[in-house]
């Protein structure tokens, strides 16, 4: 079947090369530690609340994986388009958030990545980060895909809580048959009743077998949604759980909401881990990681 939307999507520069297991090569510009044979780490709050919020987290993760030799890529949502209910934060402003994740990157020389949640957005907010995420809700949105291809920045594709690992092929050849095969896909756990979610580790390895890189969402797979509050709930004590699992079977890719104090956090804060939790978290998976080659 001829593919009938227009691709444009011209290569990035190549400033960086990062392999893996898989031979995937990653294009991403200030990506360090890319030597190391590491997880890389997508960390950051759950929503761009604040500039001194969003600095005090990229500064301190940044040091934890500069310390332990781990890639590092930034993430902030500049906006939250999925809310519960009308009167539920979803951000500060698109241009206010987006330039405090530019700046972020500037100034401490890190790659960001931020969620995008309509056609419109993508060339918009790849102006100001290097990585568009595409929310799960979203995984199956042509025009949206598209779109976000058409960037030339690497795309990176939450899994459906609807969707098997093997159907997120078809989200993936989206974005490659507009030349840019720069797609990694997350996990994020599977719909399980009304209330919960869980998680199938047998997609990490499904999904690895497509050819991209996979992350394993370690915050959003613990959501507890559709409470009678309005308010998601969570089980964060399970963040370590999830992300020791997630190393064992192979994951490429480690994705963590944290905050200095989650019980504040406008965003979020039933399942994102406490800052000053993460360095130890991290050096345990890197245990695991050399443990099973």
């Amino acid at each position: 079947m001829p593919f009938n939307f227009p691709c444009t999507s011209g290569r990035a520069p190549i400033l960086r090369w990062l392999h893996y297991n898989i031979k995937i090569m990653i294009q991403l510009p200030q990506l360090r530690h890319t030597d190391t044979n590491n997880f890389f780490l997508i960390a950051g709050p759950c929503a761009i609340e604040s500039e001194d919020v969003a600095m005090e987290i990229a500064e301190r993760v940044g040091e934890i994986t500069d310390k332990l030799g781990i890639p590092f890529i930034f993430k902030g949502s500049y906006r939250k388009a999925n809310r519960s209910r009308i009167d539920s934060f979803s951000g500060i402003g698109d241009e206010r958030a987006l330039e405090i994740l530019a700046k972020v990157g500037q100034r401490f020389k890190l790659p960001t990545t931020t969620d995008i949640h309509a056609e419109a957005e993508a060339a918009m907010a790849a102006a100001y980060v290097d990585v568009l995420q595409i929310p799960a809700f979203l995984c199956r949105q042509t025009d949206l895909l598209v779109a976000a291809a058409n960037t030339g920045k690497v795309v990176n594709i939450k899994k459906g809580q609807f969707l098997s690992p093997s159907a997120m092929d078809h989200a993936r050849q989206k974005v490659l048959d507009c030349g840019n095969d720069q797609v990694w896909l997350t996990e994020r756990g599977t719909t399980f009743g009304y209330t919960d979610l869980v998680v199938d580790f047998r997609g990490i390895p499904t999904m690895r077998a497509l050819g991209s890189p996979v992350v394993m969402d370690c915050t959003h797979s613990l959501q507890q949604p559709n409470q009678s509050s309005g308010v998601t709930g969570g089980r964060p004590e399970l963040i370590s759980t999830i992300a020791k699992a997630a190393i064992a079977v192979g994951a490429d890719g480690i994705f963590m909401e944290t905050h200095p104090n989650p019980s504040v956090a406008k965003s979020d804060a039933a399942n994102m881990l406490p800052l000053d939790q993460l360095e130890a978290i991290l050096t345990t998976l890197i245990r695991i990681r050399e443990a099973v080659g």
